[in-house]
Parts: C-alpha cells; sequence; structure tokens
C-alpha cells in the first residue's frame, strides 16, 4: 500500500519537472498591444467680431415733460381735461378769474371811446384847418393828441390781452395729462404748476455709467432694453462728460424706437456695448489652456501635435480674440486628450474612425 502511494507522487514530480521543463524550453508568446494615436478634431481661426455688453439698469421718461404754470394767480372757474387725458397743442385746459381781466377790459374800453372821440376831433378840426379857421398850431395839438390817444388804447388792448391769456391756461405741447390739481374753485398760483403733459410718441431712457464705461459710448450708438419680456431697440442722444458729484457718475440718455408700452416711471434693464473688436482673429474659448499666466493651444499639422503659446484678447461665451500666436491656415485641436503634448501623434477624427475599426478587426 505504501509503495502504491510512492509511486503515485513520483508521477506527479515527473509531470510536473516535465511542464517546467516545456515551460523553460517553450515559452508563451505575448501579442503586442497596439495603442492607436488620440483621434483629435479641428477647426480654423476665423475672422468675427465680439462685441462685450455691460447690463444696467435705466428710467423711462417721456421725450418731453411741460409742467404748466399759471401767469397770474386767481380762482379757477372751469376745468375741461382730467388725468391721463390726451391733449392737443394749444388746446384750453382751465379758466382763471384773475380778479384784473375785467379791469383790463374796461380800460380798453374807456381808451376806446377817448381814441373815438380824439378821431371825431381831428377829422373836424382838418376841415377848419384847410379853410384857414384855425391856426396851424391849434391843428398840430389836435393831431397829437388823436396820437396820443392811439398809444393809449394799444397799450389798454395790450394789457387786456395779457390778461386774456393768462386767465385762460392752454396746452403747450400735444401729449397725455400725467398729473392735474385743477379743480372748479380751487386756486391757482404763480408756483404751482396746474398739471404735468408728457408728449406723445418717443420716450427716452436715462441711466448712469462709469467713467470706464464712458469712454465705449458716444451719441449715435445704439443699446437693447428689456422690458417684461419685451425688446426695445434705443439710441444714445445725449452724453454727459460731466461727473454727477452726488453719485460719481455720468448721465447718459437714449431715445427708443416703438416704446409706447413703456410706462413713463418705470424701471427698465439695457444693454450697452463695454468692449468690443472688429474683424478679430478668433478661435473656441474652449481650446485655450492656460498655464502659470500663459495661455497656449494646441495645433494640428501632418499627424503632429505642436503646442502654441499664443496672446488674448478679449472673449465672449463662444469665442476669443487671438492677438498673436496663430493666423487662419492653422488648425487648431478642439477635442481634450491626455495624450496631447508637443510632438504628439494625432490623427483626425473622421479618419480615426475607420482606422480604430480596422485595427479591431484585425
Amino acid at each position: 500500500m505504501k509503495k502504491s502511494v510512492i509511486v503515485a507522487i513520483g508521477g506527479v514530480i515527473v509531470l510536473a519537472a516535465g511542464a517546467f521543463a516545456a515551460a523553460k524550453f517553450w515559452p508563451s508568446q505575448e501579442v503586442a498591444e497596439v495603442v492607436a494615436p488620440p483621434a483629435v478634431e479641428i477647426v480654423h481661426p476665423i475672422n468675427a467680431d465680439i462685441e462685450l455688453f455691460r447690463s444696467l439698469t435705466g428710467v423711462v421718461e417721456p421725450a418731453d415733460l411741460v409742467y404748466v404754470i399759471p401767469k397770474a394767480a386767481g380762482e379757477i372757474t372751469t376745468v375741461h381735461v382730467k388725468n391721463g387725458d390726451y391733449v392737443t397743442e394749444g388746446q384750453l385746459l382751465c379758466e382763471i378769474d384773475t380778479k384784473q381781466v375785467d379791469g383790463a377790459r374796461l380800460q380798453m374800453e374807456a381808451a376806446a371811446v377817448q381814441l373815438k372821440d380824439a378821431q371825431t376831433n381831428l377829422n373836424r378840426m382838418r376841415v377848419l384847418y384847410a379853410s384857414g379857421d384855425i391856426s396851424a398850431q391849434s391843428f398840430e395839438q389836435i393831431e397829437s393828441a388823436a396820437k396820443g390817444a392811439k398809444i393809449q388804447y394799444d397799450s389798454a388792448k395790450l394789457a387786456y390781452d395779457y390778461q386774456l391769456e393768462f386767465s385762460s391756461i392752454t396746452a403747450t405741447i400735444s401729449g397725455k395729462i400725467e398729473s392735474s390739481t385743477m379743480e372748479v374753485h380751487g386756486m391757482a398760483s404763480q408756483t404751482n404748476p396746474l398739471c404735468v403733459i408728457s408728449s406723445e410718441g418717443t420716450k427716452v431712457v436715462n441711466f448712469a455709467v462709469t467713467e470706464a464705461v464712458l469712454g465705449n459710448i458716444k451719441e449715435g450708438d445704439q443699446i437693447r432694453i428689456e422690458k417684461s419680456g419685451s425688446e426695445y431697440v434705443g439710441t444714445i442722444t445725449e452724453v454727459n462728460t460731466m461727473v454727477d458729484p452726488a453719485t460719481g457718475l455720468f448721465k447718459i440718455k437714449a431715445s427708443v424706437e416703438k416704446g409706447d408700452a413703456l410706462i413713463n416711471g418705470a424701471t427698465v434693464k439695457l444693454y450697452i456695448m463695454s468692449d468690443n473688436a472688429q474683424g478679430a482673429l478668433t478661435i473656441p474659448v474652449d481650446s485655450i489652456y492656460y498655464s502659470n499666466g500663459v495661455s497656449y493651444v494646441y495645433t494640428f499639422d501632418n499627424g503632429i501635435v505642436h503646442e502654441v503659446e499664443i496672446e488674448t484678447g478679449i472673449s465672449d461665451s463662444e469665442k476669443t480674440e487671438v492677438v498673436s500666436g496663430l493666423s487662419a491656415s492653422d488648425q487648431i485641436i478642439t477635442t481634450w486628450s491626455p495624450e496631447l503634448y508637443e510632438g504628439a501623434p494625432a490623427i483626425l477624427k473622421e479618419a480615426s474612425e475607420t482606422t480604430v475599426e480596422e485595427a479591431v478587426a484585425d
């Protein structure tokens, strides 16, 4: 029994030794792994405009705002308009009893009577003078009196017309009555406005900017205005180059095209250009890498990757201005790979798909 066990163990030892010998003299063949170069996508730099905008807030106002103030004090006798009414230039708003209209009218009427009498007397004396019944000196006195009566009448009529104008308050522009204090039996004074009229049509937006932004703004520039989901186009009409000492800002005014829907006094959001580059050489923002304050890109040239340092300008959300380091003919790699480095091999993505499939098939 023991003999059989020994024989079996010996057989195992022989087999193990044979296997070791086989492994020693016939080593296994390893299959070399083929690593394909990274597949990359490329773009060419293009010339494009980059415009950067700054978001600000402004206040809507009418293009013209008129405060109607009477030229004389008195009791308001009639009122012809109310808040929210639209009026035309010259339309009668209210009438005021200035307590002076009647007096001026009476003086004018008295002067008219005196003028009529003086002219009648002059006509009669002219006949007598022609016949030699009165002296030249007497006629000249009568003629001077008639001229004086005419001057008195003209002065009295002018005073009456002024008083009549003062008592009739009219609109100086066409527009909307924004506010009014006019009430029958109320008192009008020369210190308080009776109403405020805003002009029709064009609206303006007033806003303020810093000195840095002021340098990029000029009259005639267009801005974008937003309110309640609607957009409007504005044109800068006034640029105040004197700083407001209260805010340290510069006041700007822009007219708004088709802004009838904007409410006077409403706050709106507006966008003005803070910087721009016209016709600049640009590349995608995501194709740029940064290291120790240096900007660089990877370019593709006949299957070889090159690391190229560049100088950049301004950027928007999609593209960056390239000031130096690239030309329009360069092929910029836009795909990232850890295998990108100076001198690394690479293939274009369109060609690599077929190459990889062929390698897998092999």
